[in-house]
């Protein structure tokens, strides 16, 4: 699940559009002095901001640093959640464990969660290059929180010892070459060998684990993953070797956080699945964990739309409606939670929403949320 930081504020150029005064230039355009034709003659004074107006800028750019410093606050604060977010699962997990009911643990899907957890692994090298340390915690927090519960599901045999011991190797590699990265620590020869192969993992895992998710109401197959990982390759070789235009390559260097996003995507889905073709198992679920991934994303939310993150708008969006919520809906139907539990946390999801679509309106000054999300989908 989306992990998703008080974030580096941006600096006032990237909304110059805020600072400037409606009634124009404070002064003209400044050219060669000349000399009056005659000493009966005035030169034009010189035009002063009106009072009003420059009261008004100065309020915009006000709002616009104090609104950048909430975000950055709220996204920091999502590593509260974050932190706790596995923690019910992994202690309802652990009772029955100890109680030998394995089978509860099946409600848990682990192509679900190998999902996410390689969508935090994966994400957790893109805000490493980007040096964004809130953001970093947050996702080593989702990487080691998912791994623990899925060697609990490996302990119950929910998940095939094989996947377990690769997933280890994988996540033990990750975390050791991001935190070298981080403090420079790591040859870029090496970094680039990484990101080569987070890319062609990460666009080999999806159809596969996509595919799989519905089995056996389709035939077994490792036919996606196959072909996707040959794509992978030839995209990555050729982006190394020169052979792809500027955009080409700027295209497949971003694959690997869009497949990240989209690993996440994935991930309520796959537990969605798990809930319709097993009801009586969602009491393996916890309603606690769900909540607190919906909170986290939401609170990360703001800022990702506030310096018009698409990829990571996205992510949190989805992973904090459709996964959090979503799966509160599907508990909620099926009576394993209270309708004040559901109902509550609607109302607070909506209404957080609206605040910060309504926020992001104000501090840039434009009439519609509307404006903002144009911004945020195909830029200005």
């Amino acid at each position: 699940m989306m992990m998703m930081m008080m974030m580096t504020p941006l600096s006032l150029s990237s909304a110059p559009r805020l600072f400037l005064s409606p009634l124009g230039p404070a002064f003209p355009p400044k050219g060669p002095r000349t000399l009056a034709p005659s000493r009966f003659l005035r030169r034009p004074r010189r035009r002063s901001v009106p009072p009003l107006a420059a009261s008004a800028s100065s309020r915009q750019e006000s709002k616009y640093l104090e609104w950048d410093s909430m975000t950055a606050k709220f996204a920091g604060a999502s590593n509260l959640p974050f932190l706790l977010i596995q923690l019910p699962q992994i202690l309802l997990n652990y009772q029955n464990l100890v109680a030998g009911d394995k089978a509860a643990l099946f409600a848990v899907p682990w192509l679900g969660m190998l999902t996410g957890l390689l969508g935090n692994l994966t994400l957790l090298s893109y805000f490493v290059k980007k040096k964004e340390k809130e953001a970093i915690l947050v996702q080593t927090l989702g990487v080691v929180s998912i791994y623990v519960v899925i060697a609990q599901l490996a302990l119950a045999g929910s998940m095939p010892l094989p996947h377990y011991i690769a997933t280890s190797v994988v996540v033990a590699l990750g975390l050791v070459l991001n935190f070298l990265n981080y403090f420079r620590w790591l040859h870029n020869g090496i970094w680039q060998l990484w990101e080569d192969f987070i890319t062609i993992g990460g666009l080999s895992v999806l159809p596969q684990v996509m595919w799989s998710t519905f089995v056996p109401f389709i035939p077994s197959s490792i036919l996606p993953g196959t072909v996707s990982c040959v794509i992978a390759t030839a995209a990555v070789i050729l982006a190394r070797t020169g052979k792809l235009s500027e955009k080409g390559k700027n295209f497949v260097g971003s694959l690997s956080g869009w497949t990240a996003t989209l690993l996440f995507m994935w991930m309520p889905i796959a537990q969605m699945w798990t809930n319709y073709l097993n009801p009586d198992n969602i009491k393996g679920l916890s309603a606690l964990t769900l909540l607190l991934g919906m909170i986290g994303n939401a609170l990360m939310i703001p800022r990702a739309l506030f310096i018009r993150d698409l990829m990571w708008f996205t992510g949190a969006s989805w992973a904090s409606v459709l996964h959090g919520w979503g799966n509160l809906l599907c508990m909620y139907c099926f009576n394993s939670i209270s309708r004040y539990f559901f109902f509550g946390a609607t109302t607070g999801l909506i209404l957080w929403l609206g605040m910060a679509l309504r926020q992001d309106m104000v501090v840039y000054g434009y009439g519609s949320p509307v404006r903002s999300l144009k911004e945020l989908m195909v830029g200005e």
